[in-house]
């Protein structure tokens, strides 16, 4: 597996599209991305068919970390919610998403259980209590190169400048990434930039839709961040084409008129590899004992 951390020390910004299974992640790495983001939202969306207000568990999250990790060797930013509780539930996720695979571990200084940034009436927990899971989750982690991604939602709770000082708090507690979600102007994002770049990676967080203006990933890096992450444009584009493809179906009775929009049987499976997965299978075949 690629090293995340070595990675952000590059000027060039990552831009780490959001996947919620094996498909997309192998799908968005034969694309050329060097990472991937994992979203709670995105598994949310597809694995339980609801919104980003806390519903899908660690568990749910760690076993499809588990099964890209064997899918792709390609990092991953794992959105770890609030840590699914307090400062030992945090340090347990991390022990949980680090064995399944995670380059990254996005943690998040909202009440538990948390909904998505770009909705309303977030609750936040205090900064000491944010600080000390950051710790907590540090000092159980394997590797130092599994990296903390501290994100505060303070922004839409306590105002701009409550967020710029938690977030300059969560640093000094030994986060490895700073994350200020949705900044609504790009004066924000300026300030953001002028305020740590250059001490420590930044990420952005384009939702299209949500309150921070779309910003391309070379605009971000002239503001100063290291980082962008899409994380559910994925689903609101098969969403779309999902709703069109079974209300032709239900028209038409057939996939005729939509075969120009949709993989056949083989070309499903040369994305998949499926002849060299085959292949690989075959030297195992009567293996002499």
């Amino acid at each position: 597996m690629n090293n995340l951390a070595t990675r952000l020390k590059q000027k060039e910004i990552l831009i780490a599209p959001g996947v919620f299974d094996a498909l997309t992640a192998s799908i968005a790495t034969d694309a050329g991305f060097e990472a991937l983001y994992l979203s709670g939202a995105a598994v949310a969306y597809t694995r339980l068919g609801g919104p980003d207000i806390g519903l899908t568990s660690a568990n749910e999250m760690a076993d499809t970390m588990a099964l890209i990790a064997d899918r792709v060797s390609t990092p991953v930013i794992m959105d770890a919610d609030a840590g699914f509780g307090n400062a030992l539930n945090a340090q347990r996720t991390m022990q949980l998403y680090e064995r399944a695979g995670a380059s990254a571990l996005q943690l998040e200084d909202q009440q538990h259980p948390k909904r998505c940034g770009h909705l309303a009436d977030k609750q936040l927990i205090s900064t000491g209590e944010m600080c000390g899971k950051i710790k907590a989750m540090a000092d159980v982690r394997r590797s130092d190169n599994t990296l903390i991604v501290a994100r505060t939602d303070a922004i839409a709770v306590e105002g701009f400048e409550a967020a710029i000082s938690r977030a300059d708090a969560y640093l000094n507690a030994g986060a490895d990434v700073l994350f200020i979600e949705a900044p609504q102007t790009r004066q924000d994002l300026t300030q953001i930039g002028q305020r740590f770049s250059g001490q420590v990676p930044l990420l952005a967080n384009m939702v299209e839709g949500g309150f921070t203006p779309i910003t391309d990933a070379a605009d971000l890096q002239s503001l100063g961040f290291s980082i962008a992450i899409f994380p559910g444009g994925i689903v609101r584009a098969l969403a779309r084409t999902a709703q069109d493809y079974y209300a032709n179906l239900h028209a038409n009775g057939s996939n005729k008129a939509f075969a120009d929009r949709m993989f056949d049987f083989n070309g499903l499976n040369n994305i998949l590899g499926t002849e060299q997965i085959l292949e690989r299978g075959k030297q195992y075949n009567d293996e002499q004992i």
